[in-house]
């Protein structure tokens, strides 16, 4: 059951934001507030971001539109309000596997449709019989990052093989990764001795518009060993920038997680993070069932999960967060 307008109001500070918007609203008001870039950014984002939660506030009149400002209010972290960037990654088991990564990013591009989140490509490796081996997702919009990030850890699949002429059942795993959209403003120092950079053929957008020079870019940074690859813009320096943008975006999550980690041990809560600690199990033969082993959140249609219909993990798993 929702909490009442009433109580919403308190939650989500409603007044405490209408006071900080006409803040913003007053730097804007100096000349010298549009020099800053980055800064102008910033607090422009975080001034739609205000506006869309109070506009939001004002108009509900729905349960449901209730228990989404509900939701809201348990996004109050740091980077809950930033876009997302959303990578899957097929486990080992080859054209299964990736068929499995295929499925996924679409019930992720499917769940974005539904929240009017626009969605770009930014890297993708196709299957050499089906699926993808691996992809990248740019999703654009306030709170994406916050509603996605319960989603990043390993996804199990268990279903008859449309590969198999045996109709054998198959076991496929996927490991999805969920990090906010820092851009370029990200406060991370990289050293440019530290980065190997390499550029190949983008694959293009199919058709005419098939880019037939070396314009992708892969960005690899040597100390973590972590990579990033673009190939949706049309120039390689356009690639570049974003590559970097989204590579500080990655090394920000990572100082995050290990600063997290290390209080962690020291707490004696220290998990490590395999294959086999799935979060989420998608059972299509014998019986069906989706189930989240973190919040025992179960859907009994899997179909209509894989259409993008994700919001009660999506939902479950903020509370599970909020209560931990």
């Amino acid at each position: 059951m929702a909490l009442s307008k009433d109580e919403l109001k308190e939650v989500l500070k409603i007044d405490a934001k209408i006071a900080e918007v006409a803040e913003i609203e007053g730097q804007m008001a100096d000349p010298m507030f549009w020099q800053d870039r980055d800064r102008s950014t910033t607090l422009s984002q975080r001034m739609a971001f205000l506006n869309d939660v109070i506009s939001k506030y004002n108009s509900a009149s729905s349960e449901e539109e209730l228990i989404e400002l509900e939701n809201q209010a348990l996004l109050s972290g740091v980077n809950d309000d930033k876009s997302a960037i959303l990578s899957i990654h097929a486990g080992a088991g080859g054209t299964e596997a990736q068929d499995w990564a295929e499925m996924l990013k679409r019930m992720y591009l499917r769940y974005a449709e539904k929240k009017n989140w626009p969605t770009v490509i930014l890297d993708q490796t196709t299957g050499e019989e089906a699926g993808i081996k691996s992809v990248s997702i740019e999703i654009k919009g306030l709170m994406a990052y916050g509603f996605l990030q319960g989603e990043a850890g390993v996804h199990r699949l268990v279903r008859i093989s449309p590969f198999d002429a045996d109709k054998a059942r198959h076991t496929s795993f996927a490991l999805v990764e969920v990090i906010p959209d820092m851009g370029p403003s990200a406060d991370i120092v990289i050293n440019e001795k530290d980065l190997k950079v390499d550029t190949f053929r983008s694959s293009g957008h199919g058709g005419q518009s098939v880019n037939t020079t070396d314009s992708a870019v892969r960005i690899t940074h040597m100390p973590t060993g972590t990579v990033v690859s673009v190939q949706n813009e049309r120039s390689q320096m356009q690639n570049k920038e974003r590559a970097m943008s989204i590579l500080k975006s990655k090394l920000y999550q990572i100082q995050l997680k290990e600063r997290g980690e290390e209080e962690a041990k020291l707490k004696g809560e220290h998990k490590s993070a395999e294959w086999g600690n799935q979060i989420r199990s998608y059972v299509l033969q014998p019986y069906q069932q989706v189930k989240d082993h973190r919040t025992d959140y179960v859907s009994n249609e899997p179909m209509k999960v894989l259409d993008g219909l994700i919001d009660g993990f999506v939902d479950s798993f903020l509370r599970y967060k909020a209560n931990k």
